[in-house]
């Protein structure tokens, strides 16, 4: 590795492109233009200011935030003094805080207002004795006489700097090691408690360093930031643009589009969520110029993406998982070639008109990248037959967050593509065997960027990694015979939402069943917008529990679809899932559907009477489309 630390690469970064537009955002006075010079001045004075209230290397710092220049100030200015950053953002439950900062050990507490700060002290900072400050990020004053909580603005009244804090400042970097600890990120646990990924400077460092020749990374490339900083996804994203020499935007979900248009950037990263999200909007937009032009549309992006599907066959660019024979592989590339030749017009005259939906991407996206999640085919497909190159990316916080990706170095599409440089991936079956090529088994991966482990967690520990040092992802997938890696399915219970969110299904469901009429339920919802349940009704207790609605039919498999009875039972699900109960917005459940039949031993159920949720969600494949037909 070429940079010692993370704070390492940062001043090399800075040396090196002091000049140009690290970042741009808006505030109330309009938009403000931050130049990496600026940028190491305004990380200097913080850091300076948090070591004369005594935080050092290993203090540990809740920062409590949402996405702001401030939060990647506050950021570096930790990483410089080699503090260790437990961050989240300002949507966490007080329950999930309180548990958080006491099993982390937080010395000192980071707020980005008044607001939040007054919403989480009573539970989070009365009566713990091992908090030593407390920093508001927006607010006027906030210091008193004998208090410990100061505003920004009590602590960054020197903004002095003399020629020896510049020299202390830049001498941070010989204190700092790739073994040392970057940050601790609290992530969903398979029992409901967050645990605590150790991710070191070494983990960090190898997706900032390897990562940029795959995406051929320009110091005047323009990223447009719209993701939660403190989620690894956005957080890698940021450092790769900061230490490359590039610009980012802080976007909004409210002004995305019209900042796509504006700062016209040259790389968007983010989750399939917002790509679908994007996917509705041009096509209600064109939808509302009339059928004509919406049907042409369509038949435009179908011949785009039937002519691309048709040269990757021609090219070997597809995904094979077992060798065809001669004949069959001939008729392919026969039936291809006349499908190249027939749609030959048709494909220029669609990419001449599809280049103008570019435009409303800014007109010079040269990568769209895609992670947090799987991107669903037809997305996939349909960023593709635009014209944008998208790189589908699989991570984890647990890598920081780089495993695998389909980038500039890949062009087998339909896959997450290679593993990523030196990173050791095999597919293994139950019993631990790696498994050929082609075969669904479990992804295990060792490599840099593979955490040592989670903090203060020996059980978890235990169970996530292998005897010879691979961890186990809880994915489920397959090579191609050409080593690009596809996503099949989950053994782990975390459910990723669309959006990014990890959910927790285990500590829901157990919520859910404690109504009289759930005899037992499973959360499905991976890489939807929201949750659904799977649920195994009491029969006998669903006719006494919604007795209002009306007399139940004979038939109990036609009253179980009745939609007022669904809302119904939505609602009392829902009544459970309450905020003040420590639940999140995004964790209520969207829809419903009863099953007729128990689980049973055996098929859903294992040997302990655990649920096999892959088992569950094969066998019911059908219904749990059905049941998101209105995601699309």
């Amino acid at each position: 590795m070429s940079a010692t630390s993370v704070f390492d690469a940062f001043l090399k970064s800075v040396d090196k492109n002091k000049d140009n537009t690290a970042f741009v955002y808006r505030s109330a006075e309009g938009e403000h233009r931050v130049s990496y010079e600026k940028l190491f001045y305004d990380v200097l004075i913080l850091s300076k200011a948090f070591e004369d209230k005594k935080m050092k290397k290993g203090s540990k710092v809740l920062l409590l935030s949402d996405n702001r220049y401030a939060w990647i100030v506050t950021d570096l200015a930790l990483v410089s003094l080699g503090a260790v950053s437990v961050p989240r953002g300002s949507d966490t439950p007080t329950q999930e805080l309180e548990y958080i900062v006491e099993h982390s050990e937080c010395e000192y507490l980071i707020f980005e207002t008044e607001k939040l700060y007054e919403m989480h002290k009573d539970a989070v900072v009365s009566g713990n004795k091992e908090i030593k400050s407390i920093f508001i990020i927006e607010s006027e004053k906030a210091h008193k006489l004998f208090t410990k909580v100061y505003a920004y603005n009590d602590i960054l009244t020197e903004r002095g700097i003399s020629d020896q804090d510049i020299e202390h400042f830049r001498s941070k970097r010989e204190e700092l090691t790739v073994d040392d600890v970057f940050t601790l990120i609290y992530t969903s646990g398979t029992t409901g408690t967050p645990k605590g990924v150790i991710l070191t400077h070494k983990n960090f460092l190898y997706n900032i360093e390897n990562l940029p020749e795959i995406i051929d990374l320009r110091s005047d490339d323009i990223w447009l930031s719209i993701l939660p900083t403190w989620h690894i996804f956005e957080r890698a994203a940021e450092y790769l643009a900061l230490t490359g020499g590039c610009c980012t935007v802080y976007s909004t979900i409210k002004t995305f589009s019209q900042d796509l248009e504006q700062y016209r950037p040259t790389i968007v990263a983010t989750v399939p969520r917002l790509w679908e999200s994007l996917y509705i909007k041009v096509n209600n937009a064109i939808e509302k110029q009339g059928e004509k032009k919406k049907r042409i549309f369509d038949t435009l992006v179908n011949v785009s993406s039937t002519y691309k599907r048709n040269s990757r066959l021609l090219k070997n660019h597809l995904p094979v998982f077992e060798e065809k024979g001669a004949f069959e592989r001939f008729k392919e590339r026969l039936k291809a070639r006349f499908t190249l030749m027939g749609l030959y017009l048709p494909n220029k005259l669609a990419s001449k008109k599809l280049s103008a939906v570019q435009d409303k991407f800014g007109g010079r996206m040269r990568l769209a990248i895609s992670g947090g999640g799987s991107l669903p085919p037809y997305l996939d497909e349909w960023i593709d037959a635009l014209g944008i190159r998208i790189i589908n990316a699989y991570g984890m916080t647990e890598c920081a967050p780089a495993i695998a990706g389909r980038a500039l170095n890949c062009e087998v599409f339909g896959t997450l593509g290679p593993p990523v440089h030196d990173t050791q991936l095999r597919i293994v079956d139950e019993e631990g065997n790696t498994l050929p090529n082609g075969e669904e088994g479990e992804i295990q991966v060792k490599g840099d960027q593979v955490f040592p482990g989670y903090y203060n967690n020996d059980e978890e520990n235990e169970k996530s990694f292998t005897e010879d040092g691979y961890f186990r992802t809880g994915d489920l997938g397959k090579l191609t015979l050409t080593g690009e890696l596809v996503i099949t399915g989950r053994i782990k219970e975390i459910i990723v939402l669309a959006s990014g969110e990890n959910i927790d299904p285990s500590r829901i469901e157990s919520t859910i069943t404690k109504l009289p009429f759930i005899k037992d339920a499973v959360l499905v919802g991976q890489d939807r917008k929201g949750l659904g349940a799977l649920v195994i009704p009491d029969m006998e207790k669903i006719k006494e529990h919604f007795s209002s609605i009306g007399e139940f039919k004979n038939d109990m498999t036609e009253s179980l679809r009745d939609a007022h009875l669904i809302e119904a039972a939505k609602r009392e699900m829902n009544k459970l899932l309450h905020p003040k109960k420590g639940f999140k917005p995004y964790e209520k459940i969207q829809s419903i559907l009863f099953l007729e039949k128990d689980f049973e031993q055996g098929e859903e159920l294992t040997n302990t009477l655990k649920k096999k949720r892959h088992a569950i969600e094969k066998k019911y494949s059908q219904k749990i489309q059905n049941l998101f037909k209105k995601d699309k």
